[in-house]
C-alpha cells in the first residue's frame, strides 16, 4: 500500500486569550469542579475574527513552503467548521481565493460537529488512496471558533454556558495531505467508527449552543471503547495498553480525556490506578499541551492533540500513536498513524510555543467588552465594519509575516486585509 498522510500542518492559535482561572473566579465558579477541567487559557475570538481568518492564518505558512508546481498539485480544499456563517456557500472558497490556489481544484465544507477535522481528514486520505489524480494534494483547514454573547447593556451572559465558557476556545489547523507523510503516516485500513442519534450538544442557532453535559460525557465514552473495539476486528492484536506509543484524544477539556483513558485502561489494560496515572503522564500529556491553551476548538481539536503529540512526544524512532475523535450527535472514530524523529523536527520548528505566548492577554474587562461588541458579525450578518475596539493592539502581524482579518461585511460577502 503506498504510504498516504500528513505532508506538512501549522496551527493558528488566535490574536487573544484569557486566563481561564480568572474567569472561573470572576464567575463565582465551584473551583474543585473547575480543577478538573485541567485547563489554562482559551483562545479569544476578537470581532474581527472569524473562521476563514483563522483558516488562512493556519494555511499560509503550509503553502509559503511550497514551490510553485507543489501548489498547482493541490486539487482539492476542505473546510471543516461547524462555525460556518452561511448555510449554502463554503468557506472554501474563500480559502481558495486569499491563498491563490488553482481553479482546477474541488471546494467544499463538511459539518459534523467535532468531528469534522477527522472526517476531512479521512476524505483527503482516500482521495490520495484513489490515484485518480496521481501526485495529486488535498488541503484540509478545521477552523472553529466559540462567541459568547453578552445581554445588550447588562452583565449576564445570555445563556448559561457554566462550565462551557472557560473550555471553549478558538482556533484553527490545517493539514497538507499526500503521498509524501513527513509530520504523519496514515495506517491504512486501520480504522474503527461508531455513531448513533443523540442530542448531547447542538447549536440551535450559529451563536449558541446548548445540550446536556452529563449525556455528552456518556457518548463521548461510550464511542471511545466501541470505535476501539471496531478498530481491534481491523486490526488483528490490537492492543490499548501496547499499540501506541502515544495516544492522541478529541479533547473539550483535558479532565473528560483522563477520565476516558482511565476506563480504558480498566476495561483493556486490568491496569492498577497508580499505573493508570503514570501512563495517562506519560502517553496522554503530551497531546494535551496545546490543547489546555487553546481550549476547545471543535472540529480542530484533535488535530490540534495529535500536533502537540508528535511536538511533546519522546520519539527516538518510529512511533505509532492511536487518535480518538468524537463529534456530538455523534460520530466517532479510532484511527492511527506512525510519526518520526524527521516529523517530529518539523513540527517543533513552527515555533507554536512562541505563537501561543504572543497572544494578546485578556483582562476580565476587556474580555467582558468583547462578548458584548462579538455581535456585530453573528451568523447572518449582512452589512457590518467590526473593529476590535481597545484591543486592537491585539490585531498585528508577527516576525513570520502579516495575518488576515475580517475588514467588512457588504452585502453577506466577506472582505478581508492582511495586517503586518
Amino acid at each position: 500500500m503506498m504510504p498516504v498522510g500528513i505532508e506538512a500542518i501549522n496551527v493558528f492559535g488566535g490574536s487573544a486569550c484569557l486566563d481561564v482561572e480568572r474567569l472561573a473566579v470572576h464567575r463565582q465558579m465551584d473551583m474543585d469542579r473547575f480543577a478538573n477541567l485541567l485547563m489554562k487559557e482559551k483562545t479569544v475570538a476578537l470581532p474581527n475574527e472569524d473562521p476563514v481568518s483563522f483558516a488562512i492564518n493556519a494555511a499560509k505558512p503550509v503553502l509559503d513552503g511550497l514551490s510553485p508546481d507543489e501548489r498547482a498539485k493541490i486539487e482539492m480544499v476542505i473546510t471543516c467548521t461547524e462555525s460556518a456563517f452561511d448555510f449554502g456557500k463554503s468557506m472554501s472558497t474563500y480559502v481558495q481565493d486569499l491563498l491563490e490556489l488553482p481553479r482546477r481544484c474541488r471546494l467544499f465544507e463538511l459539518k459534523n460537529a467535532c468531528y469534522s477535522g477527522t472526517a476531512g481528514l479521512q476524505m483527503a486520505v482516500n482521495f490520495v488512496l484513489s490515484q485518480t489524480s496521481p501526485g495529486a494534494k488535498a488541503l484540509v483547514v478545521a477552523s472553529d471558533l466559540s462567541r459568547f454573547l453578552m445581554e445588550e447593556g447588562g452583565d449576564a451572559l445570555t445563556e448559561d454556558w457554566s462550565f462551557a465558557e472557560p473550555s471553549s476556545g478558538a482556533g484553527a489547523v490545517a493539514m497538507l495531505v499526500s503521498d509524501t507523510p513527513y509530520i504523519f503516516q496514515v495506517d491504512v485500513g486501520a480504522n474503527g467508527y461508531y455513531g448513533f442519534e443523540v442530542m448531547d450538544t447542538c447549536r440551535p442557532s450559529a451563536d449558541t449552543e446548548a445540550g446536556d453535559a452529563d449525556l455528552s460525557l456518556l457518548s463521548y465514552l461510550e464511542c471511545c471503547e466501541q470505535a476501539f473495539l471496531a478498530y481491534q476486528e481491523r486490526v488483528e492484536g490490537a492492543d490499548y495498553r501496547a499499540t501506541f506509543g502515544y495516544l492522541a484524544f478529541h479533547t473539550p477539556f483535558g479532565g473528560m480525556v483522563k477520565g476516558a483513558h482511565r476506563r480504558m485502561m480498566r476495561k483493556f489494560g486490568k491496569v492498577a490506578a497508580k499505573d493508570i496515572e503514570a501512563d495517562f503522564v506519560r502517553r496522554i500529556v503530551p497531546g494535551l499541551t496545546h490543547c489546555q491553551r487553546l481550549g476547545n476548538i471543535m472540529g480542530a481539536t484533535l488535530p490540534l492533540a495529535l500536533v502537540s503529540t508528535i511536538e511533546h512526544a519522546e520519539i527516538e524512532e518510529a512511533t505509532r500513536i492511536g487518535c480518538f475523535s468524537y463529534g456530538s450527535g455523534c460520530c466517532s472514530e479510532f484511527f492511527s498513524g506512525v510519526a518520526t524523529v524527521d516529523g517530529q523536527a518539523r513540527v517543533r520548528s513552527l515555533g507554536l510555543k512562541d505563537q501561543f505566548d504572543q497572544r494578546y492577554a485578556l483582562s476580565m474587562e476587556e474580555y467582558e467588552t468583547l462578548l458584548r461588541e462579538s455581535g456585530v458579525v453573528k451568523f447572518g450578518t449582512r452589512n457590518a465594519s467590526p473593529y476590535a475596539g481597545a484591543m486592537s493592539g491585539a490585531c498585528k502581524g508577527t516576525s513570520a509575516g502579516p495575518r488576515l482579518y475580517l475588514k467588512a461585511i457588504r452585502e453577506f460577502h466577506r472582505e478581508y486585509e492582511w495586517i503586518a
